[in-house]
């Protein structure tokens, strides 16, 4: 393989990577939503982190086939910058993008990070009420069946 067949893949590596990353912007405002929405069920939840997790999945091994072929072509491209400027100048483009979806979708995530937070301690404060309320509840029903039992009397026949 020659080295404009390894400039092709390094700049179809990064349009994956730009793709993924879209893509995992979209996840992240679908979280939020989840998140807000107060019958959103932990399910949905679910099935949002699980694909966020296939995703950076992908893009770390995408990172990882990157750094393997710009290693082959490293070299190469600062040799011979003259020849190759144009792909130089449009995977800096590409990479400028990727840093910057990078730290857009860091700021979603601490959003969506404190969201869950306070999802999740709200969740326990109904928890805990709904426990409180059974409490109650059964402490209630216990003392009602109580009195309609009739404590065993004795009658004195004698007199």
């Amino acid at each position: 393989m020659d080295e404009k067949n390894y400039i092709q893949i390094l700049e179809d590596s990064l349009e994956s990577k730009i793709d993924l990353l879209r893509r995992l912007q979209v996840l992240c405002q679908e979280q939020a939503e989840i998140l807000k929405d107060p019958n959103a069920s932990p399910e949905a939840f679910e099935e949002n982190i699980e694909e966020k997790g296939k995703l950076i999945d992908r893009l770390s091994a995408l990172d990882q086939g990157f750094d393997a072929f710009f290693a082959k072509v490293k070299d190469q491209l600062e040799n011979n910058r003259d020849q190759y400027r144009d792909s130089i100048a449009h995977m800096q483009e590409m990479i400028r993008e990727i840093t910057q979806r990078s730290s857009n979708l860091q700021v979603l995530e601490k959003q969506n990070s404190e969201l869950a937070k306070a999802k999740f301690s709200q969740i326990r404060t109904q928890t805990k009420e709904i426990r409180q309320s059974r409490k109650v509840v059964n402490s209630y029903y216990q003392n009602m069946m109580k009195m309609n039992t009739v404590d065993p009397q004795f009658m004195d026949r004698k007199k």
